[in-house]
């Protein structure tokens, strides 16, 4: 196995490492939203149960996190989508140091 095989496997497998980064933060958002909608449903619940306002409290506090976990898991998203954008400028950065010792 020559040089430019061993460094053109290299990029590939770091390209599919990204690849793997991003479908596990997606993965991550749709684990938040997820969350989030079974508090959403867990305070429509209540609120259908409880035909008097004695359920409202709880209510109330499902509703905020629901919307809570919707903003943190919007916000982690975003965050880490940057993130993996930065870390593919690096991806095959060796490849010009390569072509400039095999030129000389």
């Amino acid at each position: 196995m020559g040089d430019t095989e061993l460094n053109k496997d290299l990029i590939l497998r770091e390209q599919l490492a990204i690849q793997r980064t991003r479908l596990a933060n997606q993965s991550t958002f749709l684990s938040f939203l997820r969350s989030a909608m079974y508090f959403l449903i867990a305070g429509l619940s209540i609120h259908n149960f409880y035909t008097v306002g004695s359920g409202l409290v709880i209510e109330l506090f499902l509703y905020s996190f629901a919307a809570l976990l919707f903003i943190l898991g919007t916000y982690n998203y975003w965050f880490q989508l940057r993130l993996i954008k930065k870390s593919e400028i690096h991806v095959g950065a060796y490849k010009i140091e390569y072509l400039l010792k095999k030129s000389k």
